[in-house]
């Protein structure tokens, strides 16, 4: 039996939770975020509490329950919190900025890369070496930073390129002769 599911989702002042069937929509000072949950779960909300069970005992929907708990939980923090990335540009002439819903990014190539930033997230250039992504879906936020890191990954032997500012990349030693 999943152990996460069993803790109740508890719901902050300012937040706002409607049940909708298998629909749970969660609106908050940061936005509002919904998602369509599997028919083996059912989402009910006790008080200033939700609390997600297994319709049946089956393997599937045991695992589905504490998912759903866990995605549950993370909507709430994003609509009242919100998340965060961080990510710096190691590299000599690698720079960034933003502007609007675009991001510029200079990272060595021949040419300038342009990212379109999509709804419900926000990028921020603090410094010219660093990138700030923030927004109220946890997945979305992951995925944006997974992008932008994409374009130019670190590399083992100087380690330029673009991380995670808490990111660790192992320096491999150059080739001896």
């Amino acid at each position: 039996m999943s152990r996460i599911a069993n803790a109740p989702v508890e719901i902050p002042a300012g937040v706002e939770v409607a049940l909708n069937g298998s629909e749970v929509t969660v609106k908050g000072s940061k936005g509002t975020l919904s998602r369509t949950f599997h028919a083996d779960v059912e989402v009910s909300q006790e008080g200033s509490a939700l609390k997600t069970v297994a319709k049946n005992n089956s393997k599937q929907a045991v695992a589905l329950t504490g998912t759903a708990r866990a995605l549950i939980s993370n909507m709430v923090d994003g609509v009242s919190k919100g998340f965060e990335k961080k990510l710096t540009l190691v590299g000599v002439g690698y720079r960034a900025k933003a502007q609007g819903n675009k991001l510029d990014l200079t990272l060595g190539f021949s040419h300038p890369v342009q990212y379109d930033v999509p709804a419900g997230i926000t990028v921020e250039t603090p410094s010219q070496t660093e990138i700030v992504v923030t927004g109220a879906d946890k997945q979305a936020v992951g995925q944006v930073a997974a992008d932008i890191r994409a374009y130019r990954s670190p590399e083992p032997y100087k380690g330029k390129g673009v991380r995670y500012s808490d990111e660790y990349v192992a320096r491999k030693e150059a080739k001896k002769k």
